[in-house]
C-alpha cells in the first residue's frame, strides 16, 4: 500500500493540528471586506509579507549569477539580464516588488498609527514593527548599489554622506558602511553581505515574534 508523503510526516510530526489551526482560524468581523468594504486596509500588512517573499525567491535565483565585486558585479547584471533565461523577468520581479514592499510598508505603518494600533496591549508589536520598517529600509538601501553602475554608486555616494553627517557618531558609521574613505569593493562586500544575509535573517526573525503577537493579541479594532 502506497503512503503519501504527507501523511508519513503528519504521523510523526503531527502537523495537522497546527496546520488546521491556520487554515481554520476565524477572521473578525471587523476585518471582512465583504461585510465592511473600508477594511481593505487591513491587507496592506498581508501584501507587505508577499512583496517581501518575492524578494526573498527572485533575489535566491540572482545570487546564483551574481558576482559581488567591482570588477564583475555590473557585468554579471548585464548577464542575469540579457543572456540568463527569464533572467530580465526575474529581475524585474525583484525590481518591482522591492518598490511595491516599501510602499505597502509605508501604508501598513500609516494604518496601525492613524488606527490607534499601537496602543495597549500591542506596544511591543509596535516596536517590532519600527524595527521592520528600519530594516526594510535598509535592505533597500544597501541592494541599490549592487548593480554598480553610475546610478547606484553616486546614489550610495550620497547616502552615505548622509549618514556620515549624524553628530558626534558620523565617521564612525560613514567608515563602517563604506569600509573605509571612500566607495570600493569592502563597501560592496558589506552591502552585499547586508543586503542578503543580515538583514534578512533578522527581519526573518522580527516576522515570527511579529506575527505571533498578532495571533495572541489579535487584530486591533478601529478607533
Amino acid at each position: 500500500m502506497a503512503v503519501r508523503p504527507f501523511e508519513w510526516i503528519d504521523s510523526r510530526l503531527r502537523l495537522r493540528p497546527a496546520l488546521k489551526d491556520i487554515v481554520e482560524h476565524p477572521v473578525p468581523e471587523h476585518v471582512d471586506p465583504v461585510r465592511h468594504p473600508s477594511a481593505f486596509v487591513y491587507c496592506f500588512g498581508g501584501l507587505t509579507f508577499l512583496f517581501f517573499m518575492l524578494l526573498v525567491v527572485s533575489g535566491v535565483f540572482l545570487a546564483f549569477y551574481y558576482v559581488p565585486s567591482p570588477d564583475h558585479a555590473h557585468d554579471s547584471v548585464q548577464y542575469i539580464t540579457k543572456e540568463v533565461t527569464f533572467g530580465a523577468v526575474v529581475r524585474g520581479i525583484h525590481h518591482w516588488s522591492a518598490s511595491a514592499f516599501v510602499v505597502m510598508l509605508v501604508l501598513h505603518m500609516l494604518r496601525v498609527f492613524l488606527q490607534g494600533a499601537y496602543k495597549h496591549p500591542r506596544e511591543m508589536n509596535w516596536v517590532a514593527g519600527v524595527l521592520l520598517f528600519a530594516l526594510g529600509l535598509t535592505m533597500s538601501f544597501t541592494g541599490y548599489l549592487l548593480p554598480w553602475d553610475q546610478k547606484a554608486y553616486w546614489a550610495t555616494m550620497v547616502g552615505t554622506t548622509m549618514i556620515g553627517s549624524t553628530p558626534i557618531v558620523g565617521d564612525f558609521l560613514l567608515h563602517a558602511a563604506r569600509g573605509g574613505s571612500d566607495l570600493g569593493a569592502v563597501t560592496l562586500a558589506r552591502f552585499y553581505a547586508l543586503h542578503v544575509l543580515i538583514v534578512p535573517g533578522l527581519m526573518f526573525a522580527l516576522l515570527g515574534l511579529h506575527f505571533m503577537m498578532v495571533r495572541r493579541q489579535g487584530i486591533s479594532r478601529p478607533l
